[in-house]
């Protein structure tokens, strides 16, 4: 299914666009954080064995704002 902006009235539009530009500004002024992060969880990930994963999402539901937590686990999830 594709999905034309160019359907939707301006004020929609633009608010779209809005939120794209803030998400972008978000991820570029914090995804090293969150790769530093993720790799502090990933690390852990031996001494805790079986209960790393219990922990980790512990460690993550603790982040705010959710984009963040979006970016660690992304990061989580290509060091998997």
């Amino acid at each position: 299914m594709s999905y034309n902006l160019a359907k939707l009235p301006q004020d929609e539009r633009q608010a779209q666009e809005d939120e794209k530009a803030r998400l972008f500004e978000f991820w570029e002024q914090n995804n090293e954080r969150a790769k530093v992060e993720a790799g502090r969880i990933w690390a852990e990930k031996d001494k805790r064995k079986a209960k790393w994963k219990d922990w980790a999402y512990e460690q993550i539901d603790a982040m705010h704002p959710p984009e963040y937590q979006s970016l660690v686990k992304r990061e989580l999830a290509r060091m998997g």
